[in-house]
């Protein structure tokens, strides 16, 4: 990981368009642009006021590169806190790497991974929560991650990790207070006080902990599974979803022996449906372990979907709800599949005794006909897409930071327990200290070394 101060710069746009950006930030930043810059009234970049465009020419010697805009920042309102320069030149990949070779050679360094993003942390632009929503943000395939990413970019998430430590941070000041005056055995830290802010501090961490399981759906998708009985139509059903032939279909029972995944996007909202094999008893090896990961991918799912036909008999409708062991926190809807094949007249009286059957929603549709799938995908989105909209409420989504809540969580269950058994000053700020140094990491106010090249070696050159 680079952390030096030399001037540096990367393509920041990708290949395929029209146009590229080039970025350049550093002390020289402006005046090495100038060397290779020339604008048709003669203006200089060095000169330009922040915030400003200029039109001209690169050239290398007396070769002309390309025609240019280059957007001047100066330092320290810019991206990085440093002088910045980002000129904009036609997208030919020949074009753009001329012109990095050309600043190469009159002094600047190529950037590393990040490195742009690097210096705004460094630069006290970005906290390092809010640096890693960047990358987050560019990653984003759905609007749930999007506003996720944009949230923790703006800064409320920070503030909620601030909060939390400030109000550590009280309470050691006044625990090494009284270590200053430990031999007139004075009292700072009133216990009933700090136990108060210690079981108020430690149910919000546990709060934020538990979000995780919220933000990570949020990003990589929420998770619904199909499952029934072979030959319901649950490979029908998912090919129907993703438009496409994903599973393969077939009348013949146990057809899928392993789990099929496809990704659906619903109104902004990113869902994940797993096909899975038939539930039944069986002797196949193959088959009885494609079962088993059934079960398994049920058992992780935000929603499950059973697939039954309208012939099914409510035992085994029942039997198969009690196969499935839905967990607290789990959604099942029951799924009457084959309606073309009813009359309207029974499909709405076998709806009704499903649901007075099982307690759960229930709906009709026909995979093969693709009909009223529409009111399926309605109810992915109204049970689980619209716990992940834009309600600004703080929502943990990244690994690195749950490590840090478990670690703080854990420091602050230790000085609850030794405050309850009357445990010295002395260790009871001990175990307090620890817990802010974890809320520290997360924002980057406490930072080593590592964290930094492992959260910067992700981001993408020129960023």
């Amino acid at each position: 990981m680079n952390s030096d101060t030399n001037t540096i710069a990367a393509v920041a746009t990708g290949e395929g368009g029209a146009i590229s950006v080039l970025r350049i930030s550093g002390p020289d930043a402006l005046t090495i642009c100038d060397r290779v810059f020339r604008n048709p009234k003669g203006k200089k970049l060095a000169d330009a006021k922040g915030y400003t465009l200029l039109y001209g020419t690169l050239l290398d010697g007396e070769n002309t590169i390309d025609e240019v805009l280059v957007s001047v920042f100066r330092a320290p309102h810019s991206y990085t806190g440093e002088n910045m320069a980002e000129i904009g030149c036609h997208g030919s990949p020949y074009i753009r790497q001329a012109v990095l070779d050309l600043l190469t050679r009159h002094g600047v360094r190529p950037a590393g991974a990040g490195e742009f993003t690097l210096r705004a942390f460094l630069n006290g632009k970005l906290d390092l929560s809010q640096a890693e929503a960047v990358a987050d943000l560019i990653a984003a395939d759905n609007r749930g991650a999007h506003a996720l990413a944009v949230h923790q970019m703006r800064g409320g998430y920070s503030e909620e990790f601030r909060k939390l430590r400030d109000q550590l941070l009280e309470l050691l000041s006044l625990l090494e207070l009284e270590l200053d005056f430990g031999e007139e055995d004075v009292e700072f830290a009133d216990r009933l006080k700090l136990a108060e802010i210690i079981e108020r501090t430690t149910a919000r961490i546990d709060a934020l902990r538990k979000s995780f399981a919220l933000g990570n759906v949020i990003k990589n998708g929420v998770p619904v599974t199909i499952a029934g009985a072979p030959n319901v139509g649950k490979s029908t059903l998912l090919n129907a979803l993703l438009r496409e032939d994903r599973a393969m279909v077939s009348d013949v029972a146990g057809t899928t022996r392993d789990v099929i995944e496809g990704v659906l996007n619903i109104r902004g909202i990113r869902f994940r449906f797993i096909d899975t094999a038939g539930i039944r008893k069986t002797e196949d090896r193959l088959e009885a372990m494609g079962i088993e990961r059934t079960f398994q991918r049920i058992g992780s799912a935000s929603v499950v979907l059973l697939l039954v036909e309208s012939e099914m008999p409510d035992e085994a409708v029942s039997e198969q709800i009690r196969q499935l062991g839905i967990r607290p926190g789990q959604h099942l809807a029951v799924v009457l599949n084959k309606t073309d094949r009813t009359s309207p007249d029974f499909a709405k009286k076998r709806i009704e005794e499903l649901k007075a059957l099982t307690e759960v929603p229930v709906l009709a549709i026909s995979a093969r006909e693709n009909r009223n799938l529409d009111r399926l995908t309605d109810y992915l989105f109204q049970t689980v897409g619209e716990q992940t909209g834009e309600k600004g409420d703080i929502v943990v989504s990244n690994a690195r930071h749950v490590e840090a809540l478990d670690r703080a969580g854990e420091a602050l269950k230790r000085a609850r327990e030794g405050l309850a058994s009357g445990l010295s000053g002395d260790l009871l700020a001990e175990e307090v200290r620890e817990a802010v140094h974890h809320l520290g990491l997360v924002t980057g106010e406490i930072s080593t070394e590592d964290v930094l090249g492992s959260i910067f070696s992700r981001f993408c050159i020129g960023k």
